[in-house]
């Protein structure tokens, strides 16, 4: 019998004070233990932390009882929601054949790849990794490789994993001196923060400029075709891959986001823009830890175990990376999105989500904007959606702080600050109970 099942009815969605003893002691346990009694780099505020218990489809449980609807969705890996029946049937399938083989070939990692790459444009090649951090910093070290130089550019408010070279200006308080970037974390050497230029989003004229300027020592840029939640202007991406093929830079298009979210070809093929790289994590998993490098066979060939002798070899490894519960889940996760209709469906579902959102917003006159495209969105307090990093830095952050945090007391489960997802789970109920919950934040924050 579940949590809800033993109740006389499902409680409202939403913390509102109610908090077990027995999550307190698991709050207490987890403060001798973890650091910031945390699993990773974010926190939730004190009145509304929680411990999560169980999912399924579009809302969890804590460890109190109290129900969400979630709009995090494991940082958007759960295209399909908490504890898919075809996920789990596959994992299970494959659990009872076998849970780990080290990075050999193992069947069903064989067969996902067989099946991912026709749907990615530039891949000729393929690498599974355990994530889009790691993918993406093997990406920039095949893209040194392959050209012998040093450099990589990215823009200013991307995040592309949490080494060092990805964690130079993703969430800046100050804009960045381009194209000197603003160090996210302590711990990185200053030699390592010489090799990110920065240069700002949607502005193809200064990207231009920097990457002439630095040819001659730039490896590779890398973008988010979406960065974040800003979608690129038109012309961008295709701006960026004539210059840097003009230049010989390689274009790394991090997909860990879009893949397999804005349709089966991802990004690639939703802007018609195909790099020579692309790094890929999140949905590819079906939950679980893999990721993928994907381009061109040249680049990727450089990662041949049997050329371990030559100069040019670049290593690439990992004791999990192709890991057989991962692949199962993905393949599981990838059937579902190749029946006929899905993106149609989770695309309409997103949109009355963001018009509905945007509704409630302008009846309460809280100087809202909702926007984003496809199954993603966000809303800012601001008067237009951004075009850059530096208009996300100008909208009221502390007022978007403030309303995230009565979100989640109301029930809907935000990543404070940051961009949020659909998911296919996601009902038409799930919207109607979220609509009522952003009204009670409008009138609960005015009040």
């Amino acid at each position: 019998m579940s949590d809800v099942e033993t109740l006389d009815r499902p409680p409202p969605i939403g913390r509102h004070g109610r908090v077990s003893a027995e999550e307190q002691r698991e709050f207490a346990r987890a403060k001798q233990m973890l650091p910031g009694g945390a699993l990773g780099g974010n926190a939730l505020a004190e009145d509304v932390k929680f411990v999560f218990k169980r999912g399924e489809g579009g809302r969890f449980w804590d460890v109190s009882g109290n129900c969400y609807i979630d709009y995090v969705l494991g940082s958007g890996a759960l295209v399909l929601g908490h504890a898919h029946p075809a996920v789990q049937a596959a994992v299970a399938d494959q659990a009872m054949r076998g849970t780990h083989f080290f990075a050999y070939l193992n069947e069903p990692a064989v067969q996902y790849a067989e099946r991912l790459m026709p749907h990615f444009r530039c891949a000729e090649r393929i690498r599974f990794t355990t994530s889009g951090s790691e993918s993406t910093f093997h990406a920039m070290r095949l893209a040194r490789a392959f050209t012998g130089r040093s450099k990589v550019l990215k823009f200013e408010g991307a995040y592309h994993g949490n080494h060092d070279y990805a964690q130079l200006s993703t969430s800046p308080k100050r804009a960045s001196n381009y194209p000197v970037g603003v160090p996210d974390t302590a711990g990185i050497p200053d030699v390592v923060k010489g090799l990110t230029l920065v240069a700002p989003f949607n502005d193809l004229e200064a990207a231009r400029a920097i990457i002439a300027a630095n040819k001659d020592e730039l490896a590779a840029v890398i973008v988010e075709p979406i960065q974040r939640i800003i979608s690129p202007q038109p012309g961008f991406l295709q701006g960026l891959r004539d210059a840097t093929r003009e230049h010989g830079v390689l274009l790394i298009m991090d997909e860990v986001v879009t893949g397999l979210r804005y349709g089966l070809g991802g990004a690639q093929a939703y802007f018609d823009v195909v790099p020579d790289l692309a790094t890929y994590g999140k949905i590819i998993g079906g939950g679980l830890p893999v990721g993928a490098v994907a381009g061109r066979a040249d680049i990727l060939d450089q990662a041949d175990p049997s050329t371990k002798a030559n100069p040019g070899y670049v290593y690439q490894n990992g004791t999990l990376q192709g890991h057989p519960l991962g692949c199962a889940a993905g393949m599981a996760t990838l059937s579902v999105l190749e029946t006929p209709g899905f993106y149609d469906r989770l695309f309409a579902m997103a949109d009355r989500l963001r018009a509905g959102l945007q509704q409630v917003f302008d009846r309460h006159d809280m100087g809202a904007v909702v926007f984003g495209e496809g199954p993603m969105w966000h809303f800012l307090f601001t008067d237009r959606a951004p075009v850059t990093y530096r208009d996300v830095l100008e909208s009221d952050q502390k007022k978007l702080a403030a309303f995230d945090t009565e979100l989640i007391r109301q029930g809907i489960f935000v990543l404070p600050g940051t961009r949020r997802f659909v998911a296919a789970t996601h009902t038409e109920e799930d919207l109607a109970v979220t609509f009522e919950a952003f009204d009670r934040a409008c009138r609960a924050f005015k009040a």
